[in-house]
């Protein structure tokens, strides 16, 4: 259909169904209707299942429609239902959040990458690609000019960028010109403490730029470009110095009594980000200036702190990256890996509770699985920038929220404690979350983000309760520390009997790429032995893992490359897996291409391997391009339902 064709059916479209529209009797035609005449999808019936069954809590629930090629789950009231508004008989929820809940209970293959509600007079879309979906709204009037806008219901394809994709990537172009324009005025700019001095920097920089457009500095929103821009070039070096001291320094420990007003008008930050590290400072130039201020226009507050992460650490040396085995995973594929590892239990198991009818019974319930998720702790020990922490942590907080919204929401003793005791209902915390890296700018650019996810989350919950929290100074810091993960005791970052769940994306380096010291990195995990030689890089992250797992409940999920379930190296990584640490694969996905937000994206195919070490009753699950099913027996090494027969290589033949 041309474009002609496809704004005179929405117009007709728009005639047809203006004043009328019944949930039951209607939803089927609308939507045969929209997906057939204005998007010209052919075989409508057949690619659209209607009434989908979902289990919730034993009860079998209805979606009204869902395209699994697309993914698009719509939730469908009568004309004249306000979609923003909780609908009576749905336990209080308004269309968008039965929609969710019911998106909470399909498998992680089936999950929305799109929810509609609709009312026939309006269709209100989200997109559940970003951290906080707000709606797109289409009233039935403006069909026939936006009727583009539904393309998304029959395009697999389609890659818009959301709009906190784009702040993000923006954001990190930013960083780049700022770290490239304070690169050339370093007198010598190879060096490790210039590399060091400049990523430092340049993470001050970007808290300071995100905490004035977040109002976490307390005044009118402008105060750090405001600082800067009063400064002559020649001045601002000292300037700068000056302000971070005053940022890491308590307001009754500040010596100057006479510091000049706008200084002394910014808190204190506490966390070590502005510790002094003797990093060097270079002059300032008019470009700089210009650069930082306008950085500063930019709404830093809008961010991603999951993909920022990503594009922030895309400033260090592609050749680094590469040589390191360093590559970003995307938000998709940090769910594969988190979902069925945990978050897909811990919604279900909010889901039953909010479904409790009694509330004497439900509030107990609710407090201890806030306290539930406050005692969980994730370790990732190729942490990178931090996004499988960062994403893990919106999650919990977001769970936390919907539990803090049940609780206190109406709570008028709450409010109370608030305003007199400091009370905060907020128990997850960023010091559940460790981490290793190698490289100290990834480091500090995940505890960044990390910061930046823990005032988003905040602001959240002040919109539940009405009251404005305290977030600096920073009273949390997350556990991630720099090192090099196959040299150092994992336990001692976080002791086992802590710890819940290791998860990550270890660095992508075949065995036959490897270099002479990852290769001493990888005797020092595998011990010496020809076997070894066939075993990627990855495989010593699953050696250590399991050492650690071992005789507890910690539960493991990593992206891998997928030549791990094939071939040679199968035998000699998952032997000693298997039969010394007692390792079993809790759920899996097959070979998929590699998609992730950075800008020189890995040229892969991967696996994701869920395992553990103690016995469980979960269903063992096995997920591919064709989607997902549950095995009968076992998941061995070549991610097959089948026992653990490990094939290897021999001298001589099995037989004569």
């Amino acid at each position: 259909m041309n474009d002609v064709e496809r704004r005179e059916a929405a117009r007709q479209f728009y005639y047809k169904w203006q004043d009328r529209g019944r949930e039951d009797e209607d939803a089927r035609s609308y939507w045969i209707d929209i997906l057939q005449n204005i998007l010209g999808l052919d075989r409508v019936t057949d690619r659209v299942d209607f009434e989908k069954k979902v289990l919730d809590a034993g009860s079998t629930r209805r979606i009204d429609v869902y395209i699994p090629e697309t993914r698009v789950l719509i939730e469908q009231k009568s004309l004249g239902i306000p979609l923003d508004k909780p609908q009576a008989g749905h336990q209080g929820m308004t269309p968008y959040q039965q929609a969710k809940h019911y998106d909470d209970l399909l498998p992680v293959q089936e999950k929305a990458r799109w929810i509609v509600v609709s009312n026939f007079a309006e269709i209100w879309i989200y997109d559940m690609s970003v951290m906080q979906p707000k709606p797109t709204v289409i009233q039935l009037q403006e069909l026939q000019s936006k009727y583009h806008l539904l393309d998304f219901l029959a395009d697999r394809e389609q890659k818009k960028l959301t709009l906190e994709m784009e702040l993000s990537l923006r954001a990190g172009e930013l960083v780049g010109r700022i770290h490239d324009r304070f690169l050339e005025q370093y007198h010598d700019p190879m060096a490790v403490h210039t590399q060091r001095s400049l990523n430092i920097l340049c993470v001050r920089l970007v808290f300071c730029l995100y905490a004035e457009d977040a109002g976490l500095f307390g005044g009118s929103g402008n105060e750090f470009s405001r600082y800067i821009a009063q400064y002559e070039p020649k001045d601002i070096r000292r300037a700068l110095i000056d302000l971070f001291k005053v940022l890491d320094t308590p307001y009754a420990e500040r010596p100057d009594l006479y510091l000049p007003d706008e200084l002394e008008a910014f808190p204190y930050v506490n966390g070590g980000l502005f510790r002094d590290e003797n990093i060097v400072i270079p002059q300032i130039t008019q470009q700089l200036k210009d650069i930082i201020l306008e950085s500063a226009a930019f709404d830093w507050s809008r961010i991603s702190p999951t993909i920022f992460g990503a594009v922030f650490e895309s400033t260090l040396n592609p050749e680094t990256r590469r040589s390191g085995g360093m590559h970003y995973t995307s938000i998709e594929n940090i769910h594969k890996v988190i979902d069925p590892l945990f978050l897909d239990g811990l919604k279900a198991e909010l889901a039953e509770i909010r479904g409790i009818q009694v509330e004497s019974v439900r509030k107990p319930r609710l407090r201890a699985f806030q306290d539930k998720l406050a005692a969980l702790r994730f370790l990732d020990p190729a942490a990178g920038s931090g996004n499988f922490l960062t994403e893990t942590y919106l999650c919990l907080r977001q769970l936390e929220n919907e539990v803090i919204e049940l609780l206190y929401a109406k709570d008028g003793a709450l409010q109370i404690r608030l305003d007199v005791e400091g009370v905060t209902p907020i128990k997850v915390s960023i010091t559940q979350f460790y981490g290793i890296e190698i490289n100290d700018f990834a480091v500090a650019v995940a505890k960044t983000a990390l910061w930046i996810a823990e005032s988003q989350m905040m602001r959240q919950t002040e919109d539940i309760v009405h009251q404005v929290l305290d977030f600096l100074p920073l009273k949390t810091q997350a556990g991630i520390v720099e090192g090099n993960a196959l040299r150092m005791d994992w336990n001692r970052v976080v002791p086992r009997e802590q710890l819940s769940y290791i998860m990550g994306n270890p660095p992508f380096v075949g065995a036959s790429m490897m270099s002479a010291e990852q290769k001493n990195e990888a005797v020092t995990v595998f011990g010496k032995g020809k076997r070894i030689n066939s075993i990627d890089y990855v495989g010593a992250w699953y050696h250590k893992a399991a050492s650690l797992m071992k005789g507890t409940d910690i539960r493991t999920a990593f992206v891998s490359t997928n030549s791990i379930t094939q071939g040679e190296q199968v035998a000699p990584l998952w032997s000693k897996l298997i039969h010394e640490y007692n390792i079993h694969i809790d759920y899996a996905y097959r070979t998929f291409k590699w998609n992730s937000e950075a800008s020189d994206k890995a040229a892969v195919h991967c696996v994701i391997i869920g395992f553990s070490s103690a016995i469980s009753n979960q269903q063992k699950r096995i997920y591919s391009s064709d989607g997902s099913f549950t095995v009968s027996k076992q998941i061995n090494p070549y991610l097959v339902d089948a026992p653990d027969i490990l094939i290897e290589s021999r001298g001589s033949p099995l037989c004569q």
